[in-house]
């Protein structure tokens, strides 16, 4: 007796896409827009416009991206495991971490808000150059 059996469907090719931003406050919602025009199906959508929009301002507010002339990149991958997104940004004196919610007044919840949100999170660089990475599961 024969069996047909089909071949297993090949695993769809990982897409990646990456964009350059000026380093002004009106640029986050330019980042917004060009995740969501790239991931308008992905179910956790809302999650990764709002993860990209704290690392854009962090990246405005506190790194020398924010400085007349900065820029920063948003890279964005997505596979069949999920979406990860990339903020780089010029550096700056101070590094990327949680605060504790006694600290906080008015600011300062970015980060806080991407811990919520995003499966991990991770940062690396140098005081010249830092790479914020977010990960989304599918």
């Amino acid at each position: 007796m024969l069996l047909a059996v089909s071949a297993p469907a090949k695993p769809e090719a990982p897409m990646y896409w990456r964009r350059e931003f000026r380093g002004r406050p009106e640029q986050a919602r330019f980042v917004r827009a060009f995740a969501a025009h790239l991931l308008a199906d992905f179910p956790a959508l809302d999650d990764v416009l709002l993860v990209l929009d704290e690392l854009a301002v962090n990246a405005i507010r506190h790194t020398a991206s924010g400085r007349p002339g900065g820029r920063f990149t948003v890279d964005i991958s997505m596979d069949v495991a999920g979406v990860i997104v990339y903020v780089t940004d010029q550096g700056g004196p101070g590094e990327p971490r949680l605060r504790n919610l006694a600290e906080l007044a008015e600011g300062g919840r970015g980060l806080l808000t991407v811990d919520a949100l995003a499966a991990t999170w991770s940062w690396t660089g140098t005081p010249e150059a830092r790479t914020v990475r977010a990960t989304f599961p599918a």
